[in-house]
Protein backbone atom coordinates (compact mmCIF):
# COMPACT_ATOMS: atom_id res chain seq x y z
CA UNK A 1 0.00 0.00 0.00
CA UNK A 2 1.59 3.41 -1.16
CA UNK A 3 2.01 6.03 1.56
CA UNK A 4 1.73 8.95 0.25
CA UNK A 5 -0.28 11.77 0.90
CA UNK A 6 -3.34 10.95 -2.27
CA UNK A 7 -2.97 14.83 -2.67
CA UNK A 8 0.80 15.26 -3.55
CA UNK A 9 0.36 12.26 -5.74
CA UNK A 10 -2.34 13.70 -7.66
CA UNK A 11 -0.50 16.33 -8.63
CA UNK A 12 2.62 15.01 -9.35
CA UNK A 13 1.22 12.49 -11.83
CA UNK A 14 1.73 14.57 -15.22
CA UNK A 15 5.56 14.79 -14.31
CA UNK A 16 5.87 11.43 -13.82
CA UNK A 17 3.70 10.38 -16.96
CA UNK A 18 5.81 12.69 -19.18
CA UNK A 19 8.95 11.60 -17.73
CA UNK A 20 8.32 8.16 -18.25
CA UNK A 21 6.59 8.85 -21.83
CA UNK A 22 9.88 10.58 -23.32
CA UNK A 23 12.07 8.28 -21.57
CA UNK A 24 13.60 10.90 -18.93
CA UNK A 25 15.94 9.72 -16.48
CA UNK A 26 13.82 9.66 -12.49
CA UNK A 27 16.82 7.76 -10.53
CA UNK A 28 16.98 4.96 -12.52
CA UNK A 29 20.63 5.10 -11.40
CA UNK A 30 19.47 5.00 -7.52
CA UNK A 31 19.15 1.50 -6.03
CA UNK A 32 18.80 0.66 -2.39
CA UNK A 33 21.78 -1.07 -0.29
CA UNK A 34 22.79 -1.87 3.59
CA UNK A 35 25.43 0.39 3.41
CA UNK A 36 25.66 3.49 4.75
CA UNK A 37 28.52 5.01 2.49
CA UNK A 38 29.47 7.59 5.25
CA UNK A 39 30.44 4.88 7.16
CA UNK A 40 32.51 3.34 4.43
CA UNK A 41 35.93 5.57 4.85
CA UNK A 42 37.99 6.32 7.74
CA UNK A 43 36.63 9.37 9.77
CA UNK A 44 39.96 10.01 11.56
CA UNK A 45 41.22 13.07 10.24
CA UNK A 46 44.95 13.16 12.14
CA UNK A 47 45.79 9.78 11.87
CA UNK A 48 45.13 6.58 10.72
CA UNK A 49 47.19 3.95 13.39
CA UNK A 50 48.38 0.87 14.32
CA UNK A 51 50.58 0.51 16.91
CA UNK A 52 52.17 3.66 17.16
CA UNK A 53 52.13 3.92 13.41
CA UNK A 54 50.90 7.08 11.68
CA UNK A 55 50.07 8.73 8.76
CA UNK A 56 49.57 12.35 8.81
CA UNK A 57 46.83 14.86 7.44
CA UNK A 58 46.82 18.21 7.12
CA UNK A 59 44.45 20.34 9.30
CA UNK A 60 42.88 21.94 6.59
CA UNK A 61 41.20 19.15 4.48
CA UNK A 62 37.70 19.54 4.70
CA UNK A 63 35.42 16.55 6.20
CA UNK A 64 33.11 16.64 2.86
CA UNK A 65 36.85 15.90 0.92
CA UNK A 66 37.30 13.40 2.83
CA UNK A 67 34.10 11.60 2.41
CA UNK A 68 32.70 9.64 -0.69
CA UNK A 69 31.36 12.41 -2.92
CA UNK A 70 29.48 9.62 -5.60
CA UNK A 71 26.87 7.95 -5.03
CA UNK A 72 28.47 4.87 -6.41
CA UNK A 73 29.77 2.51 -3.49
CA UNK A 74 33.47 2.15 -3.34
CA UNK A 75 35.23 0.22 -0.52
CA UNK A 76 38.99 1.02 0.41
CA UNK A 77 41.53 -1.76 -0.26
CA UNK A 78 44.49 -2.06 -2.11
CA UNK A 79 43.23 -0.71 -5.63
CA UNK A 80 46.26 1.41 -6.01
CA UNK A 81 48.61 -1.73 -6.11
CA UNK A 82 49.10 -3.57 -9.14
CA UNK A 83 48.91 -6.84 -8.15
CA UNK A 84 51.64 -9.03 -10.29
CA UNK A 85 49.55 -12.77 -10.14
CA UNK A 86 46.26 -13.62 -8.82
CA UNK A 87 44.88 -16.42 -6.48
CA UNK A 88 40.98 -17.53 -6.71
CA UNK A 89 38.13 -18.35 -4.40
CA UNK A 90 35.59 -20.55 -4.88
CA UNK A 91 32.30 -19.29 -3.84
CA UNK A 92 28.27 -20.46 -3.94
CA UNK A 93 25.70 -18.41 -5.67
CA UNK A 94 22.24 -19.48 -5.55
CA UNK A 95 20.19 -17.41 -8.38
CA UNK A 96 16.15 -16.93 -8.09
CA UNK A 97 13.51 -15.65 -10.27
CA UNK A 98 9.81 -15.79 -9.90
CA UNK A 99 6.64 -14.32 -11.63
CA UNK A 100 4.56 -13.00 -8.37
CA UNK A 101 1.40 -12.86 -10.65
CA UNK A 102 0.98 -9.00 -9.45
CA UNK A 103 -0.05 -10.76 -5.85
CA UNK A 104 1.86 -8.61 -2.79
CA UNK A 105 3.14 -11.68 -0.42
CA UNK A 106 1.24 -12.16 2.94
CA UNK A 107 3.10 -12.06 6.09
CA UNK A 108 2.64 -15.63 6.34
CA UNK A 109 4.43 -16.79 2.93
CA UNK A 110 7.52 -19.05 3.61
CA UNK A 111 10.81 -18.59 1.65
CA UNK A 112 12.54 -21.16 2.80
CA UNK A 113 11.39 -23.90 0.74
CA UNK A 114 12.90 -21.81 -2.16
CA UNK A 115 15.80 -20.36 -0.56
CA UNK A 116 16.81 -24.09 0.37
CA UNK A 117 19.65 -25.54 -0.96
CA UNK A 118 22.41 -28.28 0.15
CA UNK A 119 24.49 -25.37 1.61
CA UNK A 120 24.14 -21.73 2.55
CA UNK A 121 24.68 -20.05 -0.80
CA UNK A 122 27.88 -17.36 -0.21
CA UNK A 123 25.61 -14.71 -3.00
CA UNK A 124 21.96 -14.41 -3.72
CA UNK A 125 20.35 -13.39 -6.36
CA UNK A 126 16.82 -12.98 -6.45
CA UNK A 127 14.37 -11.54 -9.38
CA UNK A 128 11.17 -10.85 -9.56
CA UNK A 129 8.60 -9.72 -12.09
CA UNK A 130 4.99 -8.56 -11.53
CA UNK A 131 5.24 -7.81 -8.20
CA UNK A 132 2.64 -5.15 -8.67
CA UNK A 133 -0.61 -5.46 -11.03
CA UNK A 134 0.58 -4.37 -14.40
CA UNK A 135 -2.14 -1.75 -14.81
CA UNK A 136 -2.34 1.95 -16.01
CA UNK A 137 -1.57 3.34 -12.98
CA UNK A 138 1.26 1.44 -11.94
CA UNK A 139 2.99 1.35 -15.58
CA UNK A 140 2.20 5.17 -15.68
CA UNK A 141 2.47 6.13 -12.56
CA UNK A 142 4.67 6.61 -9.10
CA UNK A 143 6.26 3.67 -8.17
CA UNK A 144 4.38 1.30 -6.12
CA UNK A 145 7.58 0.40 -3.16
CA UNK A 146 5.36 -1.33 -0.85
CA UNK A 147 5.37 -4.91 -2.24
CA UNK A 148 9.18 -4.70 -2.50
CA UNK A 149 9.60 -3.77 0.90
CA UNK A 150 7.87 -6.75 1.77
CA UNK A 151 9.73 -9.00 -0.23
CA UNK A 152 13.06 -7.58 0.85
CA UNK A 153 11.82 -8.23 4.70
CA UNK A 154 10.72 -11.78 3.82
CA UNK A 155 14.13 -12.35 2.43
CA UNK A 156 16.19 -11.44 4.49
CA UNK A 157 14.36 -13.08 7.77
CA UNK A 158 14.31 -16.11 5.56
CA UNK A 159 18.52 -16.21 4.53
CA UNK A 160 19.42 -14.73 8.33
CA UNK A 161 16.37 -17.23 10.48
CA UNK A 162 14.03 -14.48 12.09
CA UNK A 163 17.43 -12.93 13.46
CA UNK A 164 18.05 -9.57 13.36
CA UNK A 165 20.65 -8.14 10.92
CA UNK A 166 22.93 -5.55 11.42
CA UNK A 167 22.37 -2.88 8.84
CA UNK A 168 25.82 -1.21 9.01
CA UNK A 169 28.95 -2.71 8.36
CA UNK A 170 31.42 -2.77 11.04
CA UNK A 171 35.08 -3.88 10.91
CA UNK A 172 34.99 -6.67 13.37
CA UNK A 173 36.26 -10.13 12.36
CA UNK A 174 34.13 -12.45 11.81
CA UNK A 175 33.91 -15.17 14.85
CA UNK A 176 34.94 -17.95 12.72
CA UNK A 177 37.86 -15.05 11.01
CA UNK A 178 41.75 -16.25 12.03
CA UNK A 179 43.24 -13.93 14.90
CA UNK A 180 44.80 -10.55 13.89
CA UNK A 181 48.10 -10.73 12.64
CA UNK A 182 50.85 -8.91 14.31
CA UNK A 183 53.90 -6.83 12.82
CA UNK A 184 56.24 -8.76 15.15
CA UNK A 185 54.92 -11.72 13.91
CA UNK A 186 54.74 -11.45 9.80
CA UNK A 187 58.42 -10.09 10.96
CA UNK A 188 59.44 -13.71 11.92
CA UNK A 189 57.83 -15.35 8.86
CA UNK A 190 60.80 -16.86 6.66
CA UNK A 191 58.37 -18.13 4.34
CA UNK A 192 57.26 -15.64 1.62
CA UNK A 193 54.33 -17.64 0.65
CA UNK A 194 52.91 -18.05 3.76
CA UNK A 195 53.56 -14.68 4.72
CA UNK A 196 51.32 -13.37 1.91
CA UNK A 197 48.60 -15.84 2.63
CA UNK A 198 48.22 -14.40 6.10
CA UNK A 199 48.30 -11.00 4.57
CA UNK A 200 45.19 -12.17 2.61
CA UNK A 201 43.72 -13.22 5.50
CA UNK A 202 44.23 -9.98 7.42
CA UNK A 203 43.10 -7.39 4.88
CA UNK A 204 40.83 -9.25 2.45
CA UNK A 205 39.15 -11.27 4.95
CA UNK A 206 40.42 -14.35 2.99
CA UNK A 207 38.94 -17.46 3.71
CA UNK A 208 38.53 -21.00 2.37
CA UNK A 209 34.99 -22.09 1.22
CA UNK A 210 34.70 -25.57 -0.68
CA UNK A 211 31.74 -26.29 -2.60
CA UNK A 212 30.13 -29.55 -1.00
CA UNK A 213 29.14 -32.25 -3.18
CA UNK A 214 28.03 -34.89 -1.14
CA UNK A 215 24.36 -36.10 -1.95
CA UNK A 216 21.29 -35.47 1.06
CA UNK A 217 18.22 -33.89 1.68
CA UNK A 218 18.24 -29.40 1.52
CA UNK A 219 18.69 -27.96 4.25
CA UNK A 220 17.63 -24.43 5.02
CA UNK A 221 20.21 -21.66 4.57
CA UNK A 222 22.77 -22.10 7.52
CA UNK A 223 22.20 -18.47 9.07
CA UNK A 224 23.77 -19.84 12.52
CA UNK A 225 27.08 -19.24 10.75
CA UNK A 226 26.62 -16.16 7.80
CA UNK A 227 24.62 -13.12 8.58
CA UNK A 228 22.99 -11.56 4.52
CA UNK A 229 23.11 -8.14 3.35
CA UNK A 230 21.49 -6.22 1.12
CA UNK A 231 23.99 -4.91 -1.42
CA UNK A 232 21.62 -3.61 -4.13
CA UNK A 233 17.95 -3.93 -5.23
CA UNK A 234 16.25 -2.29 -7.83
CA UNK A 235 12.57 -2.00 -8.78
CA UNK A 236 11.05 -0.69 -12.10
CA UNK A 237 7.38 -1.12 -11.83
CA UNK A 238 6.72 -4.67 -11.47
CA UNK A 239 10.45 -5.92 -12.36
CA UNK A 240 12.50 -6.34 -8.85
CA UNK A 241 16.30 -7.60 -8.76
CA UNK A 242 18.12 -7.60 -5.70
CA UNK A 243 21.30 -9.12 -4.54
CA UNK A 244 22.16 -10.52 -1.13
CA UNK A 245 25.62 -11.51 0.28
CA UNK A 246 27.53 -12.55 3.17
CA UNK A 247 28.23 -10.03 5.43
CA UNK A 248 32.00 -10.82 5.55
CA UNK A 249 32.17 -10.51 1.60
CA UNK A 250 30.35 -7.01 1.87
CA UNK A 251 33.01 -5.29 2.50
CA UNK A 252 35.19 -6.68 -0.89
CA UNK A 253 32.28 -5.34 -2.98
CA UNK A 254 32.63 -2.40 -5.17
CA UNK A 255 31.60 -0.52 -8.16
CA UNK A 256 28.18 -0.96 -7.74
CA UNK A 257 25.77 0.31 -10.33
CA UNK A 258 22.32 -0.27 -12.08
CA UNK A 259 20.67 0.46 -15.38
CA UNK A 260 16.86 -0.06 -16.16
CA UNK A 261 15.73 -0.33 -19.81
CA UNK A 262 12.22 -0.25 -20.87
CA UNK A 263 10.97 -2.59 -23.07
CA UNK A 264 7.14 -2.29 -22.69
CA UNK A 265 4.69 0.31 -24.18
CA UNK A 266 6.09 2.49 -27.13
CA UNK A 267 9.44 0.05 -26.25
CA UNK A 268 10.23 2.11 -23.56
CA UNK A 269 8.00 1.77 -20.80
CA UNK A 270 8.55 -0.31 -17.83
CA UNK A 271 5.70 -2.85 -17.93
CA UNK A 272 8.46 -4.96 -19.80
CA UNK A 273 12.25 -4.34 -19.59
CA UNK A 274 15.35 -5.03 -17.59
CA UNK A 275 17.38 -4.19 -14.75
CA UNK A 276 21.06 -4.94 -14.20
CA UNK A 277 23.35 -4.87 -11.62
CA UNK A 278 26.68 -4.25 -12.26
CA UNK A 279 29.38 -4.64 -9.45
CA UNK A 280 32.66 -6.06 -8.94
CA UNK A 281 33.52 -8.80 -5.68
CA UNK A 282 37.44 -9.02 -5.15
CA UNK A 283 39.16 -8.51 -8.73
CA UNK A 284 35.85 -10.14 -10.41
CA UNK A 285 33.00 -8.63 -12.51
CA UNK A 286 29.24 -9.64 -12.36
CA UNK A 287 26.21 -8.29 -14.01
CA UNK A 288 22.95 -9.76 -12.67
CA UNK A 289 20.27 -9.03 -15.25
CA UNK A 290 16.76 -9.69 -14.55
CA UNK A 291 14.05 -9.26 -17.60
CA UNK A 292 10.32 -9.69 -18.57
CA UNK A 293 10.46 -10.11 -22.04
CA UNK A 294 7.42 -9.73 -24.40
CA UNK A 295 4.38 -12.00 -23.99
CA UNK A 296 2.49 -13.56 -26.02
CA UNK A 297 2.24 -16.96 -28.06
CA UNK A 298 1.39 -16.53 -31.27
CA UNK A 299 3.85 -16.40 -34.51
CA UNK A 300 6.06 -14.13 -34.39
CA UNK A 301 6.11 -13.39 -30.70
CA UNK A 302 9.26 -15.43 -30.71
CA UNK A 303 10.74 -12.60 -32.48
CA UNK A 304 9.44 -9.89 -30.36
CA UNK A 305 11.58 -11.82 -27.36
CA UNK A 306 14.62 -11.67 -29.32
CA UNK A 307 14.49 -7.97 -30.38
CA UNK A 308 14.20 -7.05 -26.31
CA UNK A 309 16.88 -9.36 -25.78
CA UNK A 310 19.22 -7.04 -28.37
CA UNK A 311 17.84 -3.77 -27.50
CA UNK A 312 18.46 -4.99 -23.33
CA UNK A 313 21.78 -5.52 -24.23
CA UNK A 314 22.35 -2.43 -26.54
CA UNK A 315 20.96 0.05 -24.27
CA UNK A 316 21.92 -1.22 -20.99
CA UNK A 317 24.62 1.02 -20.00
CA UNK A 318 26.60 1.72 -16.27
CA UNK A 319 27.79 5.29 -15.92
CA UNK A 320 31.81 5.18 -14.24
CA UNK A 321 33.26 8.59 -14.73
CA UNK A 322 37.04 7.80 -15.77
CA UNK A 323 38.67 10.44 -13.58
CA UNK A 324 37.77 8.37 -10.21
CA UNK A 325 39.93 5.75 -10.84
CA UNK A 326 43.74 5.80 -10.67
CA UNK A 327 45.89 4.15 -14.15
CA UNK A 328 46.38 0.97 -11.94
CA UNK A 329 42.94 0.54 -11.82
CA UNK A 330 40.70 -0.64 -14.19
CA UNK A 331 37.40 1.26 -15.58
CA UNK A 332 34.60 -0.66 -14.35
CA UNK A 333 32.40 -2.36 -17.44
CA UNK A 334 30.13 -0.37 -19.46
CA UNK A 335 28.00 -2.84 -20.75
CA UNK A 336 26.37 -6.05 -20.07
CA UNK A 337 28.70 -8.19 -22.02
CA UNK A 338 31.74 -6.40 -20.73
CA UNK A 339 31.94 -8.15 -17.41
CA UNK A 340 33.48 -11.42 -16.62
CA UNK A 341 30.70 -13.39 -14.93
CA UNK A 342 26.70 -12.54 -16.51
CA UNK A 343 23.58 -14.13 -15.08
CA UNK A 344 20.61 -13.59 -17.07
CA UNK A 345 17.34 -14.47 -15.23
CA UNK A 346 13.40 -13.74 -15.17
CA UNK A 347 10.68 -14.45 -16.91
CA UNK A 348 11.30 -14.93 -20.82
CA UNK A 349 8.39 -15.67 -21.84
CA UNK A 350 9.75 -18.20 -24.63
CA UNK A 351 6.77 -20.61 -25.53
CA UNK A 352 6.18 -24.25 -27.12
CA UNK A 353 6.36 -23.96 -31.01
CA UNK A 354 3.14 -23.49 -32.59
CA UNK A 355 3.89 -26.70 -34.45
CA UNK A 356 3.14 -28.46 -31.08
CA UNK A 357 -0.27 -30.38 -31.34
CA UNK A 358 0.07 -32.95 -28.97
CA UNK A 359 0.95 -31.06 -26.13
CA UNK A 360 -1.97 -32.27 -24.12
CA UNK A 361 -1.17 -36.26 -24.64
CA UNK A 362 2.68 -34.84 -23.46
CA UNK A 363 1.33 -32.99 -20.74
CA UNK A 364 -0.36 -35.51 -19.44
CA UNK A 365 2.49 -38.70 -19.52
CA UNK A 366 4.89 -35.52 -18.07
CA UNK A 367 7.09 -35.98 -21.55
CA UNK A 368 9.30 -32.82 -20.48
CA UNK A 369 12.07 -33.84 -23.07
CA UNK A 370 9.83 -34.38 -25.83
CA UNK A 371 8.14 -30.76 -24.98
CA UNK A 372 11.59 -29.16 -24.59
CA UNK A 373 12.33 -29.73 -28.53
CA UNK A 374 9.51 -27.64 -29.22
CA UNK A 375 10.83 -25.03 -26.51
CA UNK A 376 11.21 -21.72 -28.81
CA UNK A 377 13.96 -20.31 -26.72
CA UNK A 378 16.34 -23.62 -27.53
CA UNK A 379 15.17 -23.51 -31.22
CA UNK A 380 15.78 -19.89 -31.49
CA UNK A 381 19.22 -20.47 -29.90
CA UNK A 382 20.15 -23.19 -31.58
CA UNK A 383 19.93 -20.94 -34.97
CA UNK A 384 21.68 -18.37 -34.02
CA UNK A 385 19.20 -15.95 -33.49
CA UNK A 386 19.40 -15.25 -29.97
CA UNK A 387 21.66 -15.79 -26.91
CA UNK A 388 24.57 -16.96 -29.13
CA UNK A 389 27.35 -18.17 -26.77
CA UNK A 390 25.53 -18.30 -23.41
CA UNK A 391 24.74 -21.07 -21.84
CA UNK A 392 21.82 -23.16 -20.26
CA UNK A 393 21.44 -26.35 -17.85
CA UNK A 394 19.90 -29.15 -18.58
CA UNK A 395 16.00 -28.99 -17.91
CA UNK A 396 14.55 -32.02 -15.86
CA UNK A 397 11.21 -30.16 -14.23
CA UNK A 398 7.89 -29.74 -15.50
CA UNK A 399 6.82 -25.72 -17.56
CA UNK A 400 6.63 -23.13 -14.68
CA UNK A 401 3.81 -21.39 -16.57
CA UNK A 402 0.68 -21.24 -16.50
CA UNK A 403 -0.88 -22.77 -13.35
CA UNK A 404 -4.60 -22.33 -11.93
CA UNK A 405 -4.39 -20.08 -8.93
CA UNK A 406 -3.52 -22.01 -6.11
CA UNK A 407 -3.68 -25.55 -7.99
CA UNK A 408 -0.94 -27.84 -9.46
CA UNK A 409 -3.24 -28.24 -12.89
CA UNK A 410 -2.09 -26.23 -16.00
CA UNK A 411 -4.59 -23.62 -17.26
CA UNK A 412 -4.47 -25.67 -20.48
CA UNK A 413 -5.93 -28.83 -18.29
CA UNK A 414 -8.98 -26.66 -17.73
CA UNK A 415 -12.90 -28.58 -18.17
CA UNK A 416 -14.99 -26.02 -17.34
CA UNK A 417 -16.21 -23.31 -19.82
CA UNK A 418 -16.68 -20.84 -16.95
CA UNK A 419 -12.81 -20.53 -15.94
CA UNK A 420 -11.56 -17.03 -15.57
CA UNK A 421 -8.62 -17.95 -16.92
CA UNK A 422 -7.55 -18.06 -20.23
CA UNK A 423 -6.29 -21.02 -21.70
CA UNK A 424 -2.52 -20.86 -22.04
CA UNK A 425 -0.24 -23.48 -23.42
CA UNK A 426 2.19 -24.87 -20.57
CA UNK A 427 5.98 -23.45 -21.18
CA UNK A 428 8.93 -23.27 -19.40
CA UNK A 429 8.59 -18.98 -19.01
CA UNK A 430 11.48 -19.00 -16.14
CA UNK A 431 14.64 -19.25 -17.23
CA UNK A 432 18.60 -18.66 -15.92
CA UNK A 433 21.04 -18.45 -18.20
CA UNK A 434 25.22 -17.70 -18.17
CA UNK A 435 27.82 -16.37 -20.08
CA UNK A 436 31.64 -16.12 -18.52
CA UNK A 437 34.09 -18.60 -17.42
CA UNK A 438 34.96 -19.87 -13.71
CA UNK A 439 30.79 -20.74 -13.39
CA UNK A 440 29.93 -24.07 -12.83
CA UNK A 441 26.24 -25.16 -12.35
CA UNK A 442 25.65 -26.90 -9.68
CA UNK A 443 21.72 -27.74 -10.05
CA UNK A 444 18.82 -26.12 -11.89
CA UNK A 445 15.63 -26.73 -10.71
CA UNK A 446 11.78 -25.47 -9.79
CA UNK A 447 9.73 -24.58 -6.66
CA UNK A 448 6.33 -26.17 -5.84
CA UNK A 449 5.17 -22.68 -3.93
CA UNK A 450 1.22 -22.16 -5.80
CA UNK A 451 1.49 -18.54 -4.42
CA UNK A 452 1.25 -17.40 -8.42
CA UNK A 453 0.81 -18.82 -11.95
CA UNK A 454 4.45 -19.47 -12.10
CA UNK A 455 6.46 -21.50 -10.14
CA UNK A 456 10.01 -20.00 -8.95
CA UNK A 457 12.76 -21.34 -10.54
CA UNK A 458 16.78 -21.30 -8.83
CA UNK A 459 20.07 -22.23 -9.86
CA UNK A 460 23.12 -22.58 -7.57
CA UNK A 461 26.27 -22.09 -9.22
CA UNK A 462 29.95 -22.71 -7.99
CA UNK A 463 31.91 -19.47 -9.21
CA UNK A 464 35.44 -18.77 -9.23
CA UNK A 465 36.39 -15.21 -7.95
CA UNK A 466 39.73 -13.64 -8.99
CA UNK A 467 42.07 -12.22 -5.23
CA UNK A 468 44.62 -9.98 -5.72
CA UNK A 469 48.06 -11.33 -5.19
CA UNK A 470 49.91 -8.78 -3.24
CA UNK A 471 53.71 -7.74 -3.54
CA UNK A 472 55.98 -9.67 -1.35
CA UNK A 473 57.52 -7.81 1.53
CA UNK A 474 60.96 -8.21 0.30
CA UNK A 475 60.84 -6.52 -2.68
CA UNK A 476 60.79 -2.89 -2.67
CA UNK A 477 57.57 -1.07 -2.49
CA UNK A 478 56.35 1.85 -4.48
CA UNK A 479 53.13 3.60 -4.66
CA UNK A 480 51.46 7.05 -6.28
CA UNK A 481 49.43 7.53 -3.37
CA UNK A 482 51.93 7.38 -1.20
CA UNK A 483 54.74 9.56 -1.14
CA UNK A 484 57.11 11.30 1.18
CA UNK A 485 59.56 14.22 0.31
CA UNK A 486 60.63 15.79 3.99
CA UNK A 487 64.01 15.30 5.78
CA UNK A 488 63.31 13.26 8.87
CA UNK A 489 64.88 15.71 10.77
CA UNK A 490 61.95 17.82 10.22
CA UNK A 491 59.30 15.20 10.75
CA UNK A 492 57.23 15.71 13.96
CA UNK A 493 57.94 13.80 16.81
CA UNK A 494 55.00 11.76 16.95
CA UNK A 495 56.33 9.91 13.37
CA UNK A 496 57.86 7.08 13.01
CA UNK A 497 60.38 5.52 10.86
CA UNK A 498 59.69 2.32 8.55
CA UNK A 499 62.76 0.64 8.19
CA UNK A 500 61.33 -2.81 7.97
CA UNK A 501 59.85 -3.67 4.20
CA UNK A 502 57.01 -5.41 5.92
CA UNK A 503 56.40 -2.69 7.80
CA UNK A 504 56.25 -0.25 5.27
CA UNK A 505 54.07 -3.00 3.41
CA UNK A 506 51.56 -3.11 5.94
CA UNK A 507 51.26 0.06 6.28
CA UNK A 508 50.58 1.04 2.57
CA UNK A 509 47.77 -1.57 3.09
CA UNK A 510 46.13 -0.12 6.29
CA UNK A 511 46.52 3.64 5.13
CA UNK A 512 44.77 2.77 1.77
CA UNK A 513 41.67 3.27 3.33
CA UNK A 514 42.79 6.79 4.44
CA UNK A 515 44.59 7.63 1.49
CA UNK A 516 43.15 9.01 -1.66
CA UNK A 517 45.39 11.48 -3.32
CA UNK A 518 49.36 12.14 -3.12
CA UNK A 519 49.64 15.59 -3.04
CA UNK A 520 47.68 16.42 0.73
CA UNK A 521 49.50 13.34 2.60
CA UNK A 522 52.66 12.35 3.70
CA UNK A 523 54.33 9.49 5.34
CA UNK A 524 56.11 9.96 7.94
CA UNK A 525 59.49 8.48 8.51
CA UNK A 526 61.37 8.49 11.83
CA UNK A 527 61.28 5.86 14.63
CA UNK A 528 60.41 6.97 18.05
CA UNK A 529 63.30 6.91 20.29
Amino acid sequence: MRQEDPNSLKSSWPKVVVKKWLNLKSGRDEFHSDYNTNALIQRRRKSCSDDGLYVVVPEELSEQWLMETSNEIERPGFSQLAPPATSTLNLRMFVGTWNVGGKSPHDGLNLSDWLRTKASADIYVLGFQEIVPLNAGNVLGPEDCGPAAKWISLIRQALNDNNTVSKQPNDQHPPHSKPRVSFSDLLSLEDDHLLQRKAFEQFQGFRSNSCSSEEGPPSPPDSGKHKYCLAASKQMVGIFLCVWVREDLYPHISSLKVSCVGRGIMGYLGNKGSISISMRLHQTTFCFVCTHLASGEKEGDAIRRNLDVMEILRRTRFSHPSSRFPRAQSVPPDTILDHDKIIWLGDLNYRLASSCSDINELVEKSDWQTLLEKDELRIEQKAGRVFKGWEEGEIYFAPTYKYHTNSDRYVLQTSTSTSKDKRRTPAWCDRILWKGEGLKQLCYVRGESRFSDHRPVYSLFSVEVKLPSYPYPSSKITSRTIQSSTPPELLPESAVLLSSPAEEFLLVARTQSCIQSAPRFSVTGSRKK
